[in-house]
């Protein structure tokens, strides 16, 4: 797919660019050589391929899921300014 200057100018419009008229030619001509990679890639036949999450197929090393703190709830909720049900409360800071 070759593009025309044409096609660069009306692009910068639309993306609301300033592209100087001088560069046009040679902006249409690295996008048209990107367009024909582009379909290029989209030949390639990639039905055995499974898609990845990561290209480095990382593994997640978890720790176990323990309590390892005591519950200190009513410690801090002592010395909480307000406090009702087990909620802390704060002032109305919007309207």
């Amino acid at each position: 797919m070759a593009l025309k200057s044409s096609d660069i100018d009306q692009m910068a419009i639309l993306a609301r660019l300033n592209i100087d008229e001088a560069k046009t030619d040679q902006y249409a001509e690295n996008l048209s050589k990107i367009l024909e990679f582009v379909e290029q890639m989209q030949q390639v036949n990639t039905d055995e391929v499974e898609p990845l999450a990561h290209p480095l197929d990382p593994i997640q090393r978890f720790r176990a899921d323990q309590v390892t703190e005591s519950d200190q709830r009513d410690r801090f909720q002592a010395i909480a300014p307000q406090t009702e049900d087990g909620l802390y409360l704060v002032p109305k800071v919007i309207d």
